[in-house]
Formats: structure tokens, C-alpha cells, sequence
């Protein structure tokens, strides 16, 4: 089974890990822009700066749906092996 997927095919769940890491780490820069101007006592952002930071959970969440599904596909090809 091995022989017959290309080498530069994405396996199942890749996807979604590789969007999770983007939007993970677009939300930790919006993290470290947003608590900047509360360590160096300058005005604060507003309210939806820290709506962005949010994005770092949802990352995380995304790259885990990936990883999921990326065992779910392991698991169904070893059932279809034996």
C-alpha cells in the first residue's frame, strides 16, 4: 500500500495541522502586540486586540482536529491490512 501514495501527497489531517500552527502563531504575535504596551506603560490596545490573542486556542484546536483525524486514517488503514 505504501508504494502506490506519492511522495509529496499530504496525509490525511496534515491540513489542518499545518493551518493550526499558522493561525496558532498569528495569534501568539497578536499576544506579544498586544501585552507590549502594558509592559512598557503606553496606551493599550483596544478591546479586540485581545480578541486575536484568542487566536493562539483556536489554533491549537485546529492542529488537534488534525492530529485526530491523522489517527483516525492510521487506524483505518491497519484495519484494512489484517
Amino acid at each position: 500500500m505504501r508504494d502506490k501514495t506519492q511522495a509529496n501527497s499530504a496525509a490525511a489531517g496534515e491540513r489542518l495541522i499545518r493551518a493550526g500552527a499558522i493561525v496558532f502563531f498569528v495569534g501568539a504575535v497578536a499576544t506579544l502586540v498586544t501585552v507590549a504596551p502594558l509592559l512598557l506603560d503606553t496606551t493599550p490596545f483596544p478591546t479586540y486586540m485581545f480578541g486575536l490573542s484568542m487566536l493562539m486556542g483556536v489554533g491549537f484546536l485546529i492542529a488537534g482536529a488534525g492530529v485526530f483525524q491523522s489517527i483516525a486514517d492510521g487506524r483505518r488503514q491497519a484495519r484494512g491490512r489484517s
